[in-house]
């Protein structure tokens, strides 16, 4: 069966998009040169009604053209509204919606992509299908589904043209940079362009989503707080990714619990992440807020692995290094030829050790002190700006190896999670369970079950490869 063309409104070419955020940059202009002379003759109390009013109007509109235009544009959108903390608060909430309310495609468009991929409309696909979509995001939305054998499911279906657009914004780098300055003003935006380019590159191709997030879900099977959704492999294609529904509380219901449960997510989502990276070697690279389920008592459910990225052992070995010399023995000298070895630092530069450490160590301040320690917003935010500091005394000499781009992107992310959870725990003695080259015992109730899982794990692994 042939499915039914169906025209995608989303504007694919360089050339169109680019023409697009020029009429919006037109539209603002013109309605602030309009109210100009109201402004002029208002009253102070007015003037601030008006003011405000206008950024209202603006945040909105840059939010929904952005969502409409989807792919790197509308990613740069969703980074913006939880990593920069300075963001004018407007423009943070606008931009929030981003996350996993973006403007849909039409359920029939919809239909059509199920048709292409999965040989026959949705509602013959499925015992039972919403055609109207729970979230929508850069690369697809997702629906509610029941399959044929009963199992309640979550269908995210791929924008069409999507492809094409990637390829066109990441072609346009003048123009993401220039969306990219409006998001973060005053920062130095080409490793994060260069970065965001590669990886959705790949975040079109469902398949691979698929088998990134089954790797997860097998290495997190049955861990007490950490979940990660089944993928229904029958049911997925390059443009379809069917996965076990999972329901949960999300992140701005979180923010309204009492700070116990905050500290335990913020435990959890710190605990996945360090453990993805030191023990699975892979990083579920979008931390976005909307990417999280939580379930109370610390349990996550993590979702969307389209931006996963892999790191050999060769990869990590300077990263532990810096760690180890910096946190556990102190060594400013051996810290800083870890970081010229990893690339982060030229070799040789004119710069004296303590501002190495100085410019590089606010990186591992939350585990540098054994001590409790809060994540605020200003630490996060602080995090970011050092991280795109292009004015610094280590700024020509410091770079960000594209082996760990996105790793800087996600620990960008994860702090500004932790941050606005105000998240606190002893992070040190919580990192150290999981450095492989510390092994120390459980801090916390969390690590507790988490060690018992770890025991679990072993036992079930050393039986598979007895019987193998």
């Amino acid at each position: 069966m042939k499915a039914a063309r169906v025209r995608s409104p989303m504007r694919q070419s360089r050339l169109g998009r680019s023409a697009s955020l020029a009429r919006l940059a037109l539209r603002i202009g013109g309605r602030y040169l309009a109210r100009s002379p109201r402004l002029v003759f208002a009253s102070v109390e007015r003037r601030g009604e008006l003011r405000h009013e206008l950024a209202m109007r603006t945040a909105d509109d840059v939010a929904e053209e952005l969502g409409s235009m989807k792919g790197a544009l509308m990613k740069l959108g969703q980074m913006a509204s939880y990593i920069d903390e300075d963001m004018p608060p407007t423009y943070r909430a606008a931009m929030a919606r981003l996350q996993h309310n973006a403007p849909p495609m039409t359920p029939e468009l919809a239909s059509s992509v199920i048709l292409e991929e999965l040989g026959d409309a949705p509602e013959r696909v499925f015992a039972r299908w919403d055609p109207l979509p729970f979230a929508a995001a850069s690369i697809g939305q997702v629906h509610r589904a029941i399959t044929r054998d009963g199992r309640a499911v979550a269908v995210k279906v791929q924008y069409p043209g999507i492809a094409r657009t990637i390829t066109s914004d990441v072609r346009n780098v003048a123009l993401l940079r220039r969306v990219a300055a409006a998001a973060f003003p005053g920062l130095d935006t080409r490793s994060l362009i260069d970065e965001l380019g590669d990886r959705l590159r790949e975040e079109v191709d469902y398949r691979l989503e698929g088998e990134n997030q089954e790797l997860f879900a097998r290495y997190y099977e049955d861990h007490p707080v950490i979940h990660v959704p089944h993928v229904v492999s029958e049911l997925s294609t390059t443009r379809v990714l069917t996965s076990e529904l999972v329901a949960g509380m999300g992140f701005d219901d979180v923010l309204r619990w009492n700070q116990d449960e905050r500290n335990m997510a913020g435990e959890t989502i710190n605990r996945f992440v360090s453990r993805s990276l030191y023990r699975l070697h892979a990083f579920n690279g979008d931390p976005h807020p909307g990417n999280y389920l939580f379930h109370g008592r610390g349990r996550v459910t993590f979702l969307d692995f389209g931006l996963t990225k892999h790191f050999s052992a060769e990869d990590l070995a300077p990263l532990a290094d810096a760690v180890r010399f910096l946190v556990i023995e102190n060594d400013g000298d051996r810290f800083r030829a870890s970081l010229e070895r990893a690339g982060f630092l030229r070799p040789g530069a004119p710069v004296p050790t303590e501002a190495v450490v100085d410019r590089f160590g606010l990186f591992y301040a939350t585990v540098r002190r054994d001590a409790p320690m809060t994540i605020t917003p200003a630490y996060a935010s602080a995090i970011v700006r050092r991280f795109f500091d292009a004015r610094g005394p280590l700024a020509p000499y410091s770079d960000v190896p594209r082996a760990y781009v996105v790793l800087q992107r996600i620990n960008l992310g994860l702090y500004a999670v932790l941050g606005s959870l105000r998240a606190t725990a002893n992070w040190r003695r919580i990192a150290e369970e999981i450095w492989p080259f510390v092994n120390a015992p459980p801090s916390t109730p969390i690590g507790e079950a988490e060690a018992e899982w770890e025991q679990g794990r072993k036992g079930r692994l050393s039986a598979l490869d007895r019987s193998a």
